[in-house]
């Protein structure tokens, strides 16, 4: 990505966020987290409820709000594992690994070796001093964000949550730089899921050549165990395609999703506003309405018709989707 549109992409969101009602922003502000939480956990390729998408979604959109230090990062931790009975929470205490087991031996079977447990401490320390030098120093803060979130992930500090921290991470940089219009969370994890085969190879394009560094034996636990000192490969890394990444997401963010979030919301008013006047019907009602008209390409199913709107007069049912085609546009489902 050439220098000027770099420089061109925290105007950009601020345009779009400027010419957008505050009742609209609002409303996108309170939603985007919740895109980006579930499109962190199916990145992971979970399903969570959805209380656990709200609460992860929360901490999303509170980041860069507190200084990052490794209690945070713990807190946190536990914030998006929920269920902890079979997950040890905190720094881990023996190695770690990325990959699967031989289903025959068990044995480990590595794409990525996560750095050694007696490393972790001074690690995340530096992490943490990176985070509180970096912006201040005057580093750009998306290649702030992506030295700091791709080094955590490749840190791999915890039993469980790494990838959806990794994540949180740049929400943080980039909040804390003061990247992304105030309150509005870019979601940069929806961009990722829908490049992931990118995100693979980005992650790849380090945690590959590193395995041939580290020398390791497998474990009677059924994981690694790391023979050589391996610090400073976790400390200093080419940060170059992930920064490129990192600004290719966040430049589709700013150009694709938020305005599109935008016309949804200005949709469904539009759409709102011309049902009321022609008939009478609570919000939860109108919502329905609207989603049944979506998910039917504009038409009222024979099951709404009979069911949940059944009192509509057929003259009131075709007002409806006239307006609906009227207001809606494909487009505001992307």
């Amino acid at each position: 990505m050439d220098e000027s549109r770099k420089a061109q992409l925290d105007r950009r969101a601020r345009e779009v966020s400027g010419r957008t009602h505050p009742d609209i922003l609002s409303r996108a502000a309170a939603f985007l987290p919740l895109t980006d939480s579930k499109a962190s956990f199916q990145i992971e390729g979970e399903q969570p409820p959805a209380q656990r998408v709200a609460r992860w979604g929360q901490a999303i959109a509170e980041a860069g709000q507190v200084q990052l230090t490794r209690a945070e990062l713990e807190r946190l931790q536990r914030t998006v594992i929920g269920d902890a009975r079979f997950v040890r929470l905190g720094l881990r205490a023996q190695g770690g690994f990325v990959g699967q087991h031989d289903r025959r031996t068990s044995e480990p079977i590595p794409e990525h070796i996560s750095a050694r447990a007696e490393d972790l401490p001074k690690l995340i320390d530096g992490l943490v001093a990176f985070d509180r030098l970096a912006l201040p120093g005057g580093l750009d803060p998306v290649i702030a964000a992506a030295t700091l979130a791709f080094g955590f992930a490749y840190i791999h500090p915890f039993e469980d949550g790494n990838g959806r921290l990794h994540r949180w991470l740049i929400h943080h940089v980039l909040a804390r730089g003061g990247f992304n219009p105030p309150g509005l969370v870019f979601p940069v994890s929806a961009v990722i899921l829908r490049r992931i085969d990118d995100y693979r190879r980005v992650l790849e394009s380090y945690s590959r050549p590193l395995l041939t560094l580290i020398e390791w034996r497998p474990t009677q636990e059924g994981n690694v165990e790391v023979l050589n000192q391996t610090g400073d490969y976790y400390r200093y890394f080419d940060v170059t395609r992930h920064a490129e990444f990192l600004y290719e997401c966040v430049a589709e963010t700013v150009e694709h999703d938020l305005p599109e979030e935008v016309k949804y919301l200005e949709a469904y008013d539009k759409f709102v506003a011309q049902v009321e006047i022609l008939v009478d019907m609570p919000p939860r009602k109108l919502d329905l309405l609207w989603r049944f008209l979506q998910q039917n390409q504009g038409k009222l199913s024979k099951r709404a018709r009979t069911g949940e709107f059944s009192l509509l007069r057929d003259a009131e049912a075709a007002e409806i989707e006239r307006i609906f085609g009227e207001t809606w546009s494909p487009a505001c489902a992307e």
